[in-house]
């Protein structure tokens, strides 16, 4: 059965407890895909075949091999013979939203890997914080933008309900790295051509709490407001 495998919750971020509570080298032994962010919520990681890149706030990619770097919030799934061949028409995030419904998408978690080539790519990446910790919605009023035209890469991430909002981002949670490894982030627009890959509708969700880290455990998470902070934070493909 297809499992999604997510570290902490997207609640927790917006808490400000950005300390990472899980080594990469225990997220890998649940998944070779993904996404999520290193200690500090530094950064936008895209993992692709067992292999973990990191988009930094300058704009540089690097693949990290230290795999005992920690994350505060993670998802990853195993990319096997359950995930389903899909061509997806050339798009932007409206196509993908239809494409969700089209196949009867919305109400479960699936994860989308597709490639192809892009005409415009829009990205966000948060930059690095140190603790006393900011807020995850102030993070994201200072995370820098970058922009591309005619590249070619991969779109990572996944699709979640809206029952699930604030367990993680309901909606889509997508990350891009380009096949040259130069370019890459939190995706929040593209214009596609036609695209290629898999996407993989999961019967799981493996919620996994930090629940060694003190901080976690004592801290009384308020959840007004927190949908449309999330929201605001995490942003939505889009035109």
């Amino acid at each position: 059965m297809a499992t999604l495998y997510q570290h902490s919750t997207l609640a927790a971020l917006m808490a400000s407890l950005f300390k990472g509570t899980l080594t990469l080298e225990e997220l890998l032994k649940n998944g070779d895909t993904g996404i999520g962010t290193l200690e500090g919520v530094n950064g936008e990681l895209v993992i692709l075949d067992g292999h973990v890149y990191h988009a930094s706030g300058d704009g540089s990619i690097r693949e990290v091999t230290d795999l005992l770097e920690t994350v505060p919030f993670a998802s990853v799934h195993f990319n096997d013979q359950t995930a389903k061949n899909v061509v997806v028409p050339p798009t932007n995030g409206d196509g993908l939203q239809k494409f969700a419904e089209e196949n009867n998408l919305l109400n479960t978690f699936a994860a989308f890997n597709l490639h192809g080539e892009f005409k415009h790519v829009k990205v966000r990446i948060a930059p690095a914080s140190t603790a006393p910790y900011p807020t995850l919605a102030e993070v994201a009023k200072n995370q820098p933008i970058f922009e591309t035209d005619n590249v070619t890469g991969t779109i990572v991430g996944y699709f979640a309900p809206d029952l699930f909002e604030g367990a993680t981002a309901a909606g889509w949670h997508l990350h891009f790295l380009s096949d040259d490894h130069q370019f890459g982030g939190h995706l929040l627009l593209c214009e596609t051509g036609e695209l290629t890959g898999t996407v993989q509708v999961f019967e799981n969700l493996d919620l996994h709490f930090p629940i060694q880290d003190p901080d976690f455990m004592e801290h009384n998470l308020n959840l007004h407001g927190l949908n449309e902070s999330i929201q605001a934070a995490e942003g939505m493909v889009a035109e």
